[in-house]
């Protein structure tokens, strides 16, 4: 790499650093403040339980839009989450039921994900297609492989060995959470320390000038498509443990929350900026959201509408936020 394209690197990942920080300050304090609102107007909601109740709920969400942070920051988009967790979920619990151990049918379904994210990501660079098409299309494939191996129906009477990650606690806190944590650690490090994480912002702020400047685009797409699928391919794992059965329909518009999550974490869907904790932030605005409105007996109809709203809000101020720089 040339010392200019690396000072110019450097000076990039600088500037969306500060940007970042912003959008997740803004995030944060619009999560404080929202919980504040619910806990005066719902004596319940700033309970101990409720709190776990809420971390474990949106724990999913969470580690599913971890993976497609990296995809929106490199300008893409991938539909097919929800159903790649579905898949890995009903491959991993098939393999338990069969006999198999549960680390290693852990394993197969996250790695099981990454294959399906591995041909999202080389049906995109190598076939050229746009990755709305291409996702669109992968969103269909692995809830129809889903279906068939399942003939439609959950798959149950998983080890509870098995069962225990998604429902027992480790020092008050839910499994999955902890998953989020160390998952939410380890991509923040990715993103943030290594050269593949730089790849990634370089891609999503222009790809031609990336690929000019000599990096691997094509490459660095796929592994991010890879690791998107892996990330659903945990979340799927954990879903399946937590739900005690594997269900083929599982996951069903995950993929519109997981996005949603990202944006309103303070990602751009035109690329370029996103952070890891800024979506974790986002998917608790949701979790949150969610909450305190099933507490106040809120239709869930309407429920759609708020967060629908909350969503359009997050690319409006995103949009003005891009007009500013």
């Amino acid at each position: 790499m040339s010392p200019l394209l690396a000072e110019k690197q450097k000076h990039l990942t600088s500037k969306d650093s500060k940007g970042s920080l912003l959008q997740k300050m803004y995030a944060l304090l619009g999560l404080i403040l929202l919980s504040g609102v619910l806990s005066v107007m719902s004596p319940h909601f700033p309970s101990f339980q409720n709190i776990l109740s809420i971390s474990l709920q949106t724990a999913i969400i969470a580690i599913l839009a971890l993976g497609q942070t990296y995809v929106i920051i490199s300008a893409g988009i991938d539909l097919s989450v929800g159903s790649v967790l579905a898949l890995s979920g009903v491959i991993s619990s098939q393999l338990l039921v069969e006999g198999v151990p549960v680390l290693p049918a852990l394993i197969i379904g996250i790695v099981s994900g990454g294959i399906l994210g591995l041909i999202n990501g080389l049906a995109i660079t190598k076939g050229n297609l746009p990755p709305f098409i291409v996702t669109l299309g992968m969103m269909g494939v692995a809830r129809g492989i889903a279906l068939v191996l399942t003939n439609g129906l959950p798959v149950s009477g998983l080890p509870d060995a098995f069962t225990r990650l998604g429902n027992d606690r480790l020092f008050y806190i839910p499994i999955p959470v902890l998953f989020l944590i160390v998952v939410a650690v380890v991509g923040h490090f990715v993103l943030r320390r290594t050269v593949f994480g730089r790849y990634v912002y370089a891609i999503g702020s222009n790809e031609e000038a990336a690929r000019l400047s000599g990096i691997p685009t094509a490459l660095h797409k796929t592994m991010i498509y890879t690791l998107c699928g892996m990330f659903a391919g945990l979340a799927g794992v954990l879903l399946s443990a937590r739900l005690i059965s594997a269900q083929p329909t599982a996951g069903t518009g995950y993929e519109l929350d997981a996005i949603a999550a990202v944006v309103i974490g303070g990602a751009s869907l035109m690329g370029g900026v996103g952070s890891i904790g800024g979506t974790v932030i986002g998917a608790f605005i949701m979790g949150v959201l969610r909450n305190g409105l099933n507490l106040l007996s809120v239709s869930p109809f309407w429920q759609q509408i708020a967060i629908g709203l909350v969503i359009v809000l997050a690319v409006y101020l995103d949009q003005l936020r891009r007009k500013k720089d």
